[in-house]
């Protein structure tokens, strides 16, 4: 596990239990300290847990009561609770099963370092409240995932390498 704070004492910390190769912690860190200032979050914890198929299905089915390994989970947590002077405030927590991400990428048209990009922000953005139950939130969410994507000169996440819309 690595904890690496950020500038504006943002913290995002890494823990690795899969047994897929993912990139450098420093990676990771660098996508979700970018999500963060595109939200205007700042002085804030992240946890990121890189999974495998059997503990995200089992958080899963123990938090969404759904019998399958998705490809992220988002656990916000509440800030109801006081902290030190000068601690980051719990966001909340992460989860990115990464064979499926894995998989995903290969039947999306992209690369892995993309898919977990998105799907690391997509994560990042139910811990700051957005949702896309619904048609008008879905749009904001994913034009925010959009430009996230670009400001790190990655390609638009709902584009294939080919144009075509890729799948969510």
């Amino acid at each position: 596990m690595s904890s690496t704070p950020s500038p504006a004492t943002s913290e995002v910390d890494i823990d690795r239990a899969s047994t897929v190769a993912a990139p450098d912690d420093a990676v990771f860190v660098a996508w979700a300290t970018a999500a963060l200032a595109a939200l205007h979050l700042t002085g804030v914890n992240v946890a990121v847990r890189l999974v495998d198929e059997g503990e995200a299905r089992q958080l899963n089915r123990d938090y969404r009561g759904k019998d399958y390994a998705p490809n992220v989970l988002s656990f916000p947590l509440d800030d109801d609770f006081p902290l030190p002077p000068g601690e980051p405030r719990p966001l909340g927590d992460i989860v990115l099963c990464l064979p499926v991400v894995q998989a995903e990428a290969a039947e999306y048209g992209k690369t892995f370092e993309q898919r977990l990009a998105h799907l690391l922000i997509h994560g990042l953005l139910h811990l700051a409240g957005h949702s896309h139950d619904e048609e008008p939130q879905r749009l904001a969410m994913e034009a925010l995932e959009t430009a996230i994507m670009a400001d790190l000169g990655l390609p638009d996440p709902y584009l294939s390498d080919l144009g075509a819309l890729a799948p969510q």
